[in-house]
């Protein structure tokens, strides 16, 4: 699997994200710009001494991205889809696409992508869940669907 964060800006979840990514073996693709920098001490910290086991790839634009990875499976996380995550068949090899901490993914992103859109239930006051609480409880579903392969 792949977990893809658009623009992510808060330093700890994209730390946090990238641990799971390596006790998981997902690839993690950070989409410029990045809200801190690579050197962050918080970024660091929240990965812990996991950061050898986890393949990071850098682009530029989601556009990039895209078009690097044409045919390949998304999945996008929004709070404006219909179907939850728990809804959707994963493909081996997807792709879980998430927006940044204060935004989401942009209307021109998710306009793309109409039915490839799912969402992590939640009460209707609440604006959205913590990044990477999201993308860990995805991930693990996607997963679970595939019985969790190579992993003990």
């Amino acid at each position: 699997m792949n977990i893809v964060l658009v623009e992510p800006e808060i330093p700890a979840n994209t730390g946090n994200i990238a641990r799971t990514c390596a006790v998981t073996g997902t690839a993690l693709h950070l989409i410029r710009p990045l809200g801190f920098s690579t050197d962050d001490k918080y970024l660091k910290r929240a990965g812990l001494d996991y950061w050898h086991l986890v393949e990071i790839v850098y682009h530029d634009s989601f556009t990039e991205f895209a078009a690097r990875y044409k045919g390949g499976r998304f999945y996008f996380a929004t709070t404006k889809a219909l179907n939850t995550y728990t809804e959707i068949e994963y493909d081996k090899g997807g792709f879980l696409i998430f927006g940044k901490e204060t935004k989401g993914l942009p209307p021109e992103i998710l306009g793309g992508y109409p039915g490839q859109r799912m969402r992590v239930p939640m009460i209707n006051t609440a604006r959205s869940l913590n990044l990477a609480n999201s993308a860990a409880v995805v991930l693990y579903e996607a997963l679970r669907q595939q019985g969790f392969p190579g992993l003990g």
